[in-house]
């Protein structure tokens, strides 16, 4: 009997139906990490910035070795160079310095600034992987940047400078380590479990380093300080960084990288409702026009062609 139409089999639909769950990673990520934002402004409240995030880091490898001993996980490390870089950038260099510039700046401002990471990623996804965007890519790319300059317009250039600075550098630390993360993956394939967790311990060390050698006062062990550790440890980073590598490996770096701008847009909405960071009139149209560029983002990895499928391959 011929094959029908419709009982051939579609490359877009096959490649279409193994992004669904990296797209639904995605979104539970915009929510656990937009939110740990304002969490993270309390927490710094209580604990000098590397302080905390060499404890969010280091015990979060220890539930990710945990994770990895109860499903009998091989424990040795694979592809320890692009491993080890992946953890500097993407996990030390992020963490420790958008954690620095939470101690001066606002969470909503900072988580904004932080996530020019997309714009990163592209860049270096472009020079490095060769990647090439879809119009509608660029046009969500455009639409989003739009965004972010009128969520950044209010602010007043002249004070915080510090504290601004650093939430970039983390955009471009994160931007950097997502690419070598990706081309790590292409040329040596790895357990994603195993990858996560030995890169969040390889990050751990110049954290704990730095917390060791920088004097600052005690850690303040109150109720809301372990709280928030509690959950940046928990759902903050053991599950949220399986969830990002798993997109990862099933989407191009760009579109991963483009996913993420809820993010910022969740984390401005939750410092408004409970830290009192209301955003202007000028700062609701960019969170709407990053909403915008996220839909179209999630809407062109839900329908690749046969074309991009091959490419991406």
């Amino acid at each position: 009997m011929p094959m029908t139409e419709f009982s051939k089999p579609s490359f877009a639909k096959i490649a279409a139906a193994k992004q669904r769950p990296a797209i639904f990673a995605l979104l539970a990520l915009v929510v656990i990490w937009g939110y740990n934002w304002t969490v993270m402004k309390v927490g710094v409240q209580y604990a000098a910035p590397f302080d905390f995030a060499a404890m969010r880091v280091f015990f979060g490898a220890v539930g990710l070795f945990l994770v990895m001993l109860a499903l009998r996980k091989p424990l040795a490390p694979q592809a320890i160079l692009g491993t080890l870089l992946t953890g500097v950038l993407q996990t030390a260099g992020v963490y420790g310095l958008s954690m620095w510039a939470l101690v001066t700046g606002g969470a909503g401002k900072t988580a904004v600034l932080n996530y020019t990471m997309p714009f990163w990623v592209l860049l270096f996804a472009w020079f490095l992987l060769g990647e090439r965007l879809r119009k509608i890519q660029w046009i969500g790319a455009s639409l989003a940047f739009s965004g972010l300059v009128c969520i950044l317009f209010p602010l007043d250039l002249s004070q915080d400078l510090f504290s601004k600075g650093l939430a970039i550098l983390s955009g471009m630390s994160w931007g950097l380590g997502v690419v070598i993360a990706k081309r790590t993956q292409q040329k040596h394939p790895f357990d994603l479990l195993a990858f996560t967790t030995w890169q969040m311990a390889f990050a751990s060390l110049p954290l704990l380093l730095i917390a060791w050698l920088v004097p600052t006062p005690p850690v303040n062990w109150t109720l809301p300080f372990v709280l928030s550790l509690l959950y940046n440890i928990v759902p903050g980073t053991v599950i949220a960084c399986l969830l990002w590598f798993f997109a990862l490996s099933r989407l191009p770096a760009g579109t991963a990288g483009l996913g993420m701008l809820g993010t910022p847009v969740f984390g401005v909405l939750a410092a408004w409702w409970q830290l009192g960071e209301r955003p202007s009139g000028l700062e609701a149209i960019g969170i709407l026009l990053i909403l915008i560029a996220l839909s179209l983002n999630i809407f062109q990895a839900s329908t690749p062609t046969p074309l991009d499928t091959k490419s991406s391959e």
